[in-house]
């Protein structure tokens, strides 16, 4: 067992439910940015492409080999290769958006860095980044105009929330008294452990971190998305300033009709935000080989699914293998 991976003073941390430390992601820290131009996200496009151009020379029976060596090495890739469910659970999911710098015990041998550091985990880092940003920029005029309104943030899928956390860290990095209200976070997740770390991370935020003196409410309701209607009694209009997100969740694996039924139960709110897969050549032949059942929509026909069900595409920006959108009602 590698010694214990030594904590910096300026970032938080919180621990997992089997007792690991990990730093808490605060995207405006630059130990956690990451470049998200279309320059940037093109030249790991490129870096991906040539990855997979490779990978699709190796004979199969040598890669199924390198992926068993790889899980014994490696927790990442164990998550990755190893197991039998078809989605990331959330502290996996988490781990891979700390970046190979960040990495902490037991997730920090030179393969889980190797891993943390290619193009699909930049992908998650990046989708994070301008999920939470989408959002910010979003609800801060509104927050400005309804001063002391309650603010409901709802994350479906959600694992850790950290895209709602980094929302609420962009918006009171910006203006401090925005979030002078009432605040609730309520995650939508099958797992517990994701959201338990969620809730910890919250508390370490809240406590000494960039949330510092905040009263934020962290609700964890098991939801299965093919049943709506813990999701409309959440979203039901009322007083609160309410927007939801699912990253690298709900309209990455759900089908049509899975989306759209989520999506007219959240007619109500004043925005939805998620990440959907791109449909590009180069993602669909990556597909082709993973065990995650992700749907390929791209934003233009997510959009149009999103029309259907009452919402419209405001806002879009792309990393590697998704679109970050934002939905409004229409």
């Amino acid at each position: 067992m590698p010694e214990a991976t030594a904590h910096r003073a300026d970032i938080v941390y919180a621990q997992t439910r089997e007792g690991y430390a990990l730093p808490v992601i605060d995207i405006s820290h630059p130990a956690f940015a990451v470049p998200d131009d279309p320059p940037s996200v093109n030249a790991l496009r490129r870096t991906f492409t040539e990855t997979e151009r490779q990978r699709k020379r190796m004979p199969k029976f040598v890669l199924n080999w390198m992926l068993r060596r790889m899980a014994r090495r490696s927790l990442l890739a164990r998550a990755f290769f190893s197991s039998e469910v078809e989605f990331l659970d959330g502290v996996s999911t988490y781990v891979m958006k700390l970046g190979a710098e960040n990495l902490a015990t037991p997730f920090d041998t030179p393969l889980d860095r190797r891993f943390a550091a290619s193009p699909a985990a930049m992908s998650m880092r990046i989708r994070l980044q301008q999920l939470a940003r989408l959002l910010a920029d979003t609800l801060q005029p509104e927050l400005r105009q309804r001063p002391g309104t309650p603010l409901k943030l709802i994350n479906i899928g959600g694992g850790t929330a950290i895209d709602s956390l980094n929302t609420l860290i962009l918006l009171h990095k910006s203006e401090p008294m925005l979030l002078a209200r009432p605040i609730s976070l309520h995650v939508l997740d099958p797992d517990a452990n994701g959201p338990e770390f969620g809730r910890r991370a919250l508390e370490a935020l809240t406590d000494g971190g960039p949330l510092r003196g905040l009263a934020v409410e962290f609700d964890h309701v098991r939801y299965n998305w093919k049943e709506v209607s813990t999701l409309s009694e959440l979203a039901r209009a009322s007083e609160a300033i309410t927007a939801a997100s699912s990253e690298g969740a709900l309209f990455e694996y759900g089908d049509d009709s899975t989306v759209a039924e989520n999506l007219n139960a959240l007619r109500g709110v004043l925005a939805v935000g998620g990440t959907v897969t791109r449909d590009e050549p180069v993602t669909r032949e990556f597909l082709t080989t993973s065990r995650f059942k992700l749907v390929p929509r791209g934003a233009e026909v997510f959009g149009n699914l999103a029309r259907r069900a009452g919402f419209a595409v405001s806002r879009t920006e792309s990393s590697l293998l998704s679109d970050q959108v934002l939905l409004r009602p229409v």
